[in-house]
């Protein structure tokens, strides 16, 4: 798998960035399909960085209210957080 077929996004919102500032970890969302050593490999050839450990969890999706009156449902996805060795960070993220 292409490294940029398994890191789709950072994740950025209040918890994520206490944790890059606290722990020095990032978050991503990642393919669904990909495994912890996928993921690992994929960052530290993006980013340049070395990857101490990897997180992963399966986020279920919600009931959403749609254009009809039927309830919908959100795709479900997958989130990494990526913890890096001390000293190091990724910018821009």
């Amino acid at each position: 798998m292409n490294p940029y077929d398994i890191i789709k996004r950072p994740l950025v919102t209040e918890k994520s960035v206490h944790i890059q500032n606290k722990l020095g970890s990032y978050t991503f969302e990642v393919n669904p399909k990909a495994n912890k050593t996928q993921i690992k490999e994929a960052v530290e050839t993006l980013f340049k960085v070395k990857v101490v450990a990897v997180n992963t969890m399966n986020c279920r999706g919600k009931y959403r209210k749609m254009r009809t009156r039927l309830p919908g449902m959100t795709s479900a996805w997958k989130k990494a957080v990526v913890r890096l060795v001390a000293g190091q960070k990724i910018e821009g993220v």
